[in-house]
């Protein structure tokens, strides 16, 4: 089975390739043959990491086609009272006696550090299909888990600003 992916993030993961191949992969060639026309390949740093930024380029490329082949399209709808997916939710932790803000995203989008939880963590797990004011239970393994109450949830619409991780 493959990556969960709403039809705004095929189309970004769409657009991410064509710019590679028309413009990153044109780029990284010239790079190459510019730092080969620099003379012995065997101690020419430029060359080295031309090369290497040329086949980075191409991992990704690969890596991206695969995910849209294996892709399953998801839903982005959610009832307006439950927690779904491009919902931004704000989540009180008593444990801490803190309230913090989260967007639950899909897998590609999650970023932590921004407020972006992935639908397959176990938060975004834990949350789906909340409503305000539920307490949530999530466990993150055998030995770790915590408690969650929902205070609110914000309906927001998927804009496509929330960039793709790099893998």
């Amino acid at each position: 089975m493959g990556e969960e992916l709403t039809r705004k993030d095929i189309e970004k993961i769409q657009q991410e390739i064509e710019y590679r191949k028309l413009v990153v992969r044109k780029e990284a060639i010239e790079a190459v043959k510019e730092a080969r026309a620099q003379g012995d390949l065997s101690e020419n740093f430029e060359y080295y990491a031309a090369k290497k930024d040329k086949n980075q380029n191409e991992s990704r490329i690969r890596y991206l086609e695969r995910m849209l082949k294996t892709a399953r399209v998801i839903s982005e709808d959610s009832r307006e009272d439950e927690v779904g997916l491009n919902n931004t939710v704000q989540v009180y932790f008593p444990e801490d006696d803190m309230t913090e803000q989260y967007k639950l995203v899909t897998s590609i989008r999650g970023n932590s550090l921004k407020g972006l939880i992935s639908i397959e963590s176990p938060m975004g797990k834990a949350l789906m299909g909340h409503k305000v004011n539920d307490r949530v239970h999530i466990k993150v393994d055998d030995d770790y888990s915590y408690d969650v109450v929902i205070k609110s949830i914000e309906n927001t619409i998927d804009d496509g600003s929330d960039a793709i991780r790099k893998f």
